[in-house]
């Protein structure tokens, strides 16, 4: 039971994804949350630094979506910039308006990753979807108040996951 909040993949951050594994997995779409994922929860907009990662990963070929389950305005105005496709409300660790999204953007299961720094929505619903999970640790210690109690239960699982993993000795 444990292993459906495990990452398959672990990283720092969305600037250290491994974009040549991805190619030769087949994976031609990366879904991102949004909050302490690509930026902190209470920065409006990308930096241009994350808006020029976007834009590269687009000429890649990898197609890019924001899954978030925020508000509309929020992934809106965040989401300008970056030009991709978006999912606000998006209702995580459900994986209804996901498998809508996967399905209207002519995928499949075997072609998207979910990239996020929360296991009990992000990585979850990417294993209930059965796509590939990517953790990234959180951009900053500032969360919303439900994110923070959950960080406690969230750092037991991922200490339990780095001793398999042998992450941590």
């Amino acid at each position: 039971m444990l292993k459906m909040f495990f990452p398959d993949i672990y990283i720092k951050s969305i600037f250290d994804l491994p974009l040549d594994d991805f190619k030769k997995r087949g994976i031609t779409t990366l879904f991102f949350d949004i909050d302490n994922t690509v930026a902190p929860f209470d920065v409006a907009v990308p930096d241009e630094k994350t808006a020029a990662f976007f834009s590269e990963l687009k000429k890649e070929g990898f197609k890019v979506c924001l899954l978030s389950n925020n508000n509309k305005k929020r992934v809106e105005l965040f989401n300008r910039p970056l030009r991709a496709h978006a999912v606000w409300k998006a209702g995580k660790p459900g994986v209804k308006k996901l498998n809508q999204v996967i399905k209207r953007l002519g995928e499949t299961k075997n072609t998207a990753a979910i990239v996020g720094d929360q296991v009990f929505t992000d990585m979850y619903c990417a294993h209930r979807a059965g796509l590939l999970a990517v953790y990234t640790e959180p951009i900053c210690n500032r969360d919303q108040l439900i994110t923070k109690v959950k960080r406690g239960a969230e750092r037991i699982v991922l200490t339990i996951y780095k001793k398999r993993t042998g992450i941590l000795k």
